[in-house]
């Protein structure tokens, strides 16, 4: 089995993971978070979105946040920007990589955005067009690329119809997203390669929830083809909303002692990654929704 050397990993905590937040978290603690998750290794991290604040209040402090992160040099900092004027609002702070969106499953896009696979995708064309002629990369996130809550299983010739738009419109790489986190080992590894007849393997990555426990065993399956970008969020934070009480994005923490338990390098330093999802955790009350993070800490504790 030829896994991969080397694995790149985008948290996404600090967008995705606090997004549904209801308790409001002030700028300076998600700038914390960020400055953290850099200082662990991390060299791509989502930031923030530009959304309307009536519909995303926790983000509407994007400006002040991307504003307030000391940034370093080699690290990717990429923002969600729905619209054009999203990405307008996005442009004055200057991030490396914007993410558009689309969803393999019809139904989850006519109930989510109130219009077709591809009408959604001809609405990002402009977005990426103005982002790739001011050199700012451009990610496409493809939701219910497994499983949709509406439709059930979701067809790989799916998966291929939505990477092949977003690559008609100069998307450059994207994600292959289990969003409701139903997906097992072969069927991830149907939408991977899917995605793959339209992108290389540098330029997809896989998103994973662990709402049925699946998560680690969808990476190693996605290893097994090849891939080596995958995206997780400290502290396993960002619950499901589909599935009320279900655990959502899969930890870093998690997918971090996975990796490094194969020998495959990260660059990133486990126990600051730990210190960055407890500091996170504690502000938000609850407990790290990480096993290796609270089997770590239960150690330290002795």
């Amino acid at each position: 089995m030829n896994l991969p050397d080397t694995v790149r990993l985008i948290d996404v905590g600090p967008r995705d993971g606090l997004q549904n937040e209801k308790t409001p978290v002030p700028a300076a603690v998600k700038i914390d978070l960020v400055h953290r998750l850099q200082q662990a290794g991390l060299r791509e991290i989502e930031v923030t979105s530009y959304v309307s604040p009536k519909w995303v209040p926790q983000m509407a402090d994007n400006h002040e946040v991307m504003a307030g992160i000391a940034r370093q040099p080699g690290v990717r900092y990429s923002v969600l920007t729905p619209n054009l004027k999203g990405y307008e609002a996005a442009l004055a702070d200057r991030p490396d990589e914007i993410v558009v969106f689309g969803s393999a499953s019809e139904a989850f896009s006519q109930k989510n955005i109130n219009c077709s696979i591809a009408e959604s995708i001809e609405r990002f064309a402009p977005v990426v067009e103005a982002a790739r002629a001011a050199g700012i990369r451009v990610r496409g996130a493809m939701s219910c690329t497994v499983g949709c809550p509406y439709e059930g299983d979701i067809a790989p010739e799916r998966v291929a119809y939505l990477a092949g738009l977003l690559k008609g419109i100069g998307v450059q790489r994207v994600d292959v997203a289990d969003t409701i986190g139903v997906g097992t080992p072969r069927k991830v590894q149907r939408a991977i390669e899917a995605a793959l007849q339209h992108y290389g393997l540098d330029d997809v990555s896989g998103h994973f929830h662990d709402t049925y426990g699946q998560a680690l065993a969808n990476t190693l399956a996605a290893l097994e083809l090849g891939v080596w970008n995958f995206q997780a969020s400290v502290s396993g934070l960002g619950g499901c909303p589909y599935a009320k009480g279900a655990t959502g994005n899969v930890a870093t923490e998690d997918v971090v002692y996975l990796l490094h338990g194969m020998g495959i390098d990260t660059g990133i330093d486990l126990d600051q990654l730990v210190d960055a999802g407890a500091a996170i955790s504690h502000f938000l009350g609850r407990k790290p929704n990480s096993r290796a993070a609270a089997a770590l800490l239960a150690k330290r504790a002795g």
